[in-house]
Order: structure tokens, then sequence, then C-alpha cells
């Protein structure tokens, strides 16, 4: 034993047999350990994310179904729970209606109007591409708008993502599944169904004082 204590290598290979050799049942067999059960908490967030995730597919579903106008309504809805438009009747008459299923017109960025933004939204199934993006920035070049806000129930190739990154203008763009989170988040079109309140002991209850 003393002779092979001085193999270079030996105390690894010791060690690794011996954890080996701790695997194994009785019989010979490879012990599988387990995995840990997920916590309490990491059932609930796992839960509510998925049923987040099915709501913004339901919520795609319904905006592909509604008509022009109503899609409409819904983006001046968002943007004006998002903080933007002033009032919500000045959000409604700074929004000029359009025939390409969706809207096309200037909103407040402030309740002071301070500053404009021109949005665009595109009821599509089709992937929108650089051609619209080019478009939708030539519009703001010719209302001198410095921002603009592309909305689409679909989402944007690689190629409009990155000419709307590269223009002088600020372009944001809001693809279907960022649009269903921001539904979400500010409540348009959803509503509360069920609140589950977490609790946990109060040490400071228990303190002697």
């Amino acid at each position: 034993m003393d002779d092979l204590k001085q193999i270079e290598g030996w105390k690894e290979a010791w060690d690794a047999a011996s954890r080996q050799k701790k695997s194994k049942s009785p019989t010979g067999t490879e012990v599988v350990t387990p995995p840990l059960p997920d916590t309490p908490e990491e059932l609930i967030d796992n839960a509510v994310d998925t049923l987040r995730e099915d709501l913004s597919e339901e919520l795609l579903g319904q905006l592909s179904q509604i008509n022009p106008y109503r899609f409409e309504r819904v983006v001046l809805d968002l943007l004006f729970a998002m903080g933007y438009g002033g009032s919500r009747a000045e959000a409604a008459q700074v929004t000029k209606k359009s025939g390409d299923e969706g809207i096309d017109g200037v909103i407040n960025e402030d309740r002071l109007g301070l500053d404009v933004i021109y949005v665009q939204a595109k009821r599509w199934k089709n992937t929108v591409g650089r051609v619209e993006i080019q478009s939708f920035v030539g519009a703001l070049a010719g209302k001198q708008a410095q921002k603009g806000i592309f909305i689409t129930t679909s989402d944007f190739n690689k190629n409009a993502v990155e000419f709307a990154n590269a223009v002088s203008q600020k372009v944001i763009l809001i693809d279907g599944a960022r649009l269903a989170s921001l539904m979400i988040e500010h409540n348009i079109g959803v509503s509360t169904i069920r609140t589950i309140a977490l609790k946990r002991i109060d040490s400071d209850y228990f303190e002697e004082t």
C-alpha cells in the first residue's frame, strides 16, 4: 500500500473508486439519486408562467379575429394605460383612423404634449420585413418626427430589427409576443379571476418587548 501511494494520480483514482463504490447498491446495480422536488413557491411560479403563456396565445388569437378598427382601439387603450396621450379623450383625438388594418397616427408622449410619437400597427400573420420598417421611417421623416412605435401581431425578421436599430430616429418594434405581454401587464383585454396571498411567519410579532 505504501508503494502504491507513491504512484502519481493514486489518490485521485482511489477517491473516484470510493465514490463509485458508494453509489452502488449491495446488489451491484447503480443507485440513481432522484432529483429534488420543486419547492411549493417554485411550483406556483412555474404554474403562473404556464398560465401566462396560454393567456398570451389566447390574446393573439382574439386580436387576429377582431376588425381593424377594434384593433385600433386596443392599441390606443394600451398606449393610454402605459401613460401616453395625456387624458383618454386627448389620446383618442390625436390618433387618426386609417384603412390598412391598423392605426396610423400620432399620440402625445406625455401629459403636457411636449413631444409626440408616430404609431403604426399592423394586424399581420406574416413576418414584418425591412421594407415595411423603411416605409415607416419614411413616414416619420415626412412628419419631422423622431420617435415611432411599430406594433404587429406577428413578428419582425432580422433585417427589420437591424434597420430599426440603425436609423437616426428612435423606433420601437413591438411584436405579437411583447404586445400580449404588455396587454397582460396593463390589464388590457384581461381580468383577474383569482388572487393568492402567500404568507409566512412574522418573526417581529413573536419578539419579546
